[in-house]
């Protein structure tokens, strides 16, 4: 047995070490690379009371790699680089083929976001609310991408906006240019595909589509939101931070904590929605909020926008 754990803790921290997200079920195991300190140290119990020196130090060894990973991937905040030109709210929410929308406009009125990403924004329920006087009221430009209960996807902003393109996929990324108090910023949805067994292709490629775009991003300020369907111990999640993109919640000192699936959460889970921004923006505060009939939690994030450096 405690080979067995051994085995199934060992595979995917062997990838995560690699650099490399390998095939199923790697890639998904990788989504818990923390938790995989649980058999690691019950098959240390069980090798000890065995009296299996081998396997002593076998679990020894992966426990101690894995607490090397588990550290937060990416740089600490910087010091601060004085008075800021504005700030904003920013709001991420998986609604899960629409069902979390009563969750999402209770959220809107209670946290007043002022620039809100939405997935999974299916055309029956939440285009339908979106469109509602009240929530045009409160976020009068707005952009809306895709047609199905995945697919579908929102900005709304309480500035001004204008389509900017999108990201290719399988589900709508779509992107704005808005400017926040005189100042223009890019505002990119992020949903790549999930890695399951049959779409691990267009996973990466997804990711590495939101990578081309944070590399070959201008000096106005960017900010990637959404459900990333990764988390810092993927690989293709990595290269989108290495082009130098920060990851607010790990800046504002909420690395690990889980944002699906919200059943389990935050006892066991992984984060997979996020708010990447470039240099100009800095984090300030993030919370994860629990919104009913969605198995996301959303990501609301206080940011200062500041001079390029």
């Amino acid at each position: 047995m405690a080979a067995v754990l051994l085995v199934f803790a060992t595979v995917p921290l062997v990838f995560r070490a690699a650099g490399a997200d390998g095939v199923t079920p790697v890639p998904q195991l990788l989504a818990f690379l923390p938790w995989l300190l649980v058999p690691a140290g019950l098959a240390l119990a069980l090798s000890f009371a065995a009296r299996w020196r081998p396997g002593l130090f076998w679990a020894a060894a992966v426990l101690i790699g894995l607490a090397a990973f588990v550290r937060p991937y990416g740089d600490d905040a910087p010091a601060s680089p004085g008075a800021p030109l504005t700030r904003l709210r920013v709001l991420t929410a998986n609604l899960e083929f629409g069902r979390a929308t009563d969750g999402l406009l209770a959220a809107l009125r209670r946290e007043r976001p002022d620039l809100v990403a939405v997935q999974e924004c299916d055309p029956e329920r939440c285009t339908t609310a979106l469109d509602s006087r009240a929530v045009r009221a409160a976020y009068p430009f707005r952009l809306l991408a895709g047609y199905g209960a995945s697919e579908g996807s929102a900005v709304l902003s309480r500035f001004p906006l204008r389509p900017d393109g999108a990201v290719a996929g399988e589900l709508a990324m779509p992107r704005a240019a808005v400017t926040v108090s005189g100042h223009r910023l890019r505002f990119q949805v992020a949903h790549p595909m999930p890695p399951l067994p049959a779409s691990l292709h267009t996973w990466r490629s997804e990711l590495g589509r939101l990578r081309d775009l944070a590399a070959s991003r201008g000096p106005e300020p960017l900010i990637v939101a959404g459900d990333f369907n990764s988390s810092q111990d993927h690989a293709a999640f990595r290269a989108v931070l290495d082009t130098g993109l920060h990851d607010s919640a790990r800046r504002a000192g909420s690395p690990r904590t889980p944002s699906w699936p919200a059943r389990t959460t935050p006892v066991l889970g992984a984060q997979i929605d996020h708010v990447l921004v470039s240099d100009a923006l800095c984090p300030r505060a993030a919370r994860f909020l629990d919104l009913p009939d969605t198995d996301h939690r959303a990501l609301l994030v206080d940011l200062e926008l500041h001079a390029a450096r």
